[in-house]
């Protein structure tokens, strides 16, 4: 708005500081003349604008860009139909509510364009507004999308998200909720048409492709492993041929020591593969011996088999191992029947079994200590698993009638003697080894450890024995376990209950009995002593634990070599140390120098005059 003075007189001589300013031209701002002034230039304003338009009618150039370029639209839009940001800061869930409702056709209702035109506010309202500049956007993607976009204003007055509009932008979007409740039928024109109906409504683009997912961020980070493609730091500067105590090497020394520790370990494999072939080929060639020597033992030793006490010849080719196909005769044989049990006393014992098991008369304690012995019988051979075993069967009732037969003298169940009964198995039929077995627990010493708390002066005196022969056989092993305090009574047993079938391979038991059946309880001691002489590098620590530990086949280190090397561990515990039937047949056959079955009776006459 222009003010016109009250004098149009122009004084080019005028002086700006004279003094007679104030009696020369003046502004008058009464309402009366503002009014006037108002009416007088309102129709000029008009016919400037319509010059202006009419001069320059090519000034605003189409703008092409993808932003404003309208689809489907049917002409361009000047920029001046761009509204303020406000106005098209809808929520994202809303945007995609709106966009999903657009059609695509050219044809718009009338009935839409008249709702469309109804939500255009009119020129009073737009101009209630003042313009002011662009806000600051900012957009962060890892909020929910309600919060994602914020504005605020340049000056910093005011900042508000998007979930957080002014009422006329409410309206704005509840009038395009309203139009896109409408099912879409032809109105690919409706936005377009309203838009060129006021400047302030922006023409949203029309695409045939999706919008495309903004990825959301979790909403709780979590720092994402990473699985190590290297060796770390440390290990880069550790060294591994010296104690971390001791001053470093120089680099150059390390790798020279960890070249030649690399190349003595790849010798020392090199040399453990070929020592184990070569035991290969011995025990191959040992096993074809046997079996070519099958019809020397069936024409001399199976008609007699007492020969072999009397023939030195037929005696050594016994300790070199029975054929498989005899071992059932032959054991049978050679523990004898020193009881006179008939061939129906296993079919008696079970029936009186049965009949406990069925009327709940049969202790629960046994049941359950029968299932733990037969639960780790054999793991490695598969045939006693109380679900899949074929035997399991045949070892629990033979195990049950055991229990009913020692019933009558007061004696219960001893852990081990599921082994014994799983071995005779094996080789015979479940009566014969029933017989067999009951026989074989009379031996004194067998039935010394089994025998319970009645027998244990007995169990004493086999311990002092077998020291004696400790110390007369490998005096420092002996010496070094009584510094650390361990007896006999610390490893012995483990090794007589189950007849070393818990601690050796399979192949070396089996050769073992066949010499323990023939030559009674002295070769049990003499078994013992061989697999201490195979130990014997191995029982010279400083510490009691990693003694009982190493005497148990529990030996931490021995476990992590055999499972890096990728060895069964459900075979024999000493299997993990190297203990194979060779070795151990080895250091038995070497004690013919010192051992003399004269000690043996002295000292059984010594501990056990009663006997």
């Amino acid at each position: 708005m222009q003010l016109e003075p009250s004098s149009s007189r122009l004084d080019l001589d005028d002086d700006a500081f004279a003094d007679g300013d104030d009696d020369e031209a003046y502004y008058k701002f009464t309402p009366d003349a503002i009014r006037q002034d108002i009416a007088r230039h309102e129709l000029s304003w008009a016919d400037t604008e319509a010059s202006a338009d009419s001069e320059h009618p090519h000034s605003f150039e189409v703008d092409e860009s993808v932003s404003t370029l309208d689809m489907n639209g049917t002409g361009p839009h000047s920029p001046a139909s761009s509204p303020p940001l406000d106005s098209i800061a809808l929520d994202e869930d809303d945007m995609a509510g709106q966009f999903s409702q657009i059609s695509l056709s050219e044809s718009t209702p009338d009935d839409e364009v008249e709702d469309l035109q109804l939500a255009v506010p009119n020129d009073d309202d737009l101009a209630v507004e003042s313009p002011h500049p662009y806000p600051n956007v900012v957009i962060d993607v890892s909020k929910s999308p309600t919060h994602r976009v914020t504005v605020s204003e340049l000056d910093g007055r005011s900042s508000r998200t998007s979930d957080e509009s002014p009422p006329r932008r409410a309206s704005m979007q509840s009038s395009h909720s309203e139009v896109a409740g409408r099912p879409p039928q032809n109105g690919a024109n409706s936005l377009p048409g309203a838009a060129s109906s006021s400047p302030s409504i922006l023409p949203i683009p029309h695409s045939a492709a999706p919008p495309v997912p903004v990825p959301l961020s979790p909403k709780n980070p979590t720092h994402r492993p990473t699985r190590s493609t290297g060796p770390s730091a440390f290990e880069k500067v550790m060294s591994r041929t010296r104690p971390s105590f001791l001053p470093p090497k120089s680099r150059e020394e390390d790798n020279k020591h960890l070249s030649e520790w690399e190349s003595m370990m790849k010798q020392s494999r090199a040399t453990a593969e070929k020592r184990r072939r070569a035991f290969q080929e011995r025990r191959f060639a040992r096993e074809k011996k046997i079996e070519d020597s099958l019809s020397v033992w069936e024409k001399e030793i199976v008609p007699d088999w007492k020969v072999v006490h009397k023939n030195a010849a037929l005696r050594k080719l016994w300790w070199q191992g029975i054929p498989t196909k005899l071992r059932a005769p032959m054991w049978a044989n050679a523990v004898g029947n020193a009881l006179a049990l008939s061939k129906d006393n296993y079919r008696t014992c079970l029936a009186r079994a049965k009949r406990a098991l069925g009327s709940g008369a049969f202790p629960s304690a046994t049941l359950s200590l029968i299932e733990q012995d037969i639960s780790t019988t054999l793991p490695s051979l598969h045939i006693f698993h109380h679900e899949t075993g074929p035997l399991y069967p045949d070892l629990k009732d033979m195990m049950c009638a055991w229990v009913v037969s020692r019933s009558d003298e007061g004696l219960g169940y001893t852990l081990g003697a599921a082994k014994i009964a799983a071995m005779l198995l094996i080789n015979m039929p479940v009566q014969q080894a029933f017989i067999v077995m009951r026989n074989l627990m009379e031996r004194h010493c067998m039935r010394s450890f089994f025998g319970g708390e009645g027998s244990k002066d007995d169990v004493d005196a086999y311990y002092r024995i077998f020291d004696t022969l400790l110390a007369d056989g490998m005096p420092k092993i002996y010496f070094n376990f009584k510094q650390h305090q361990i007896s006999p009574a610390a490893y012995l047993p483990d090794w007589l209950l189950p007849l070393f079938l818990d601690h050796l391979p399979f192949e070396a038991c089996a050769r073992i009995w066949d010499v323990l059946l023939l030559e009674g309880d002295s070769f049990l001691y003499r078994a013992a002593l061989g697999i201490l002489a195979v130990l014997e590098p191995r029982l010279f620590f400083p510490d009691r634990k990693e003694l009982l530990e190493l005497l148990r086949g529990e030996n931490k280190a021995a476990l992590d070599v055999a499972t890096r090397e990728g060895r069964p561990l459900d075979g024999g515990r000493y299997e993990i140390y190297g203990v194979d039937e060779e070795t151990v047949w080895e250091r038995i056959d070497s004690m013919h120098d010192w051992w003399k079955d004269s000690t043996w009776a002295r000292l059984i006459q010594r501990e056990l005059p009663d006997l």
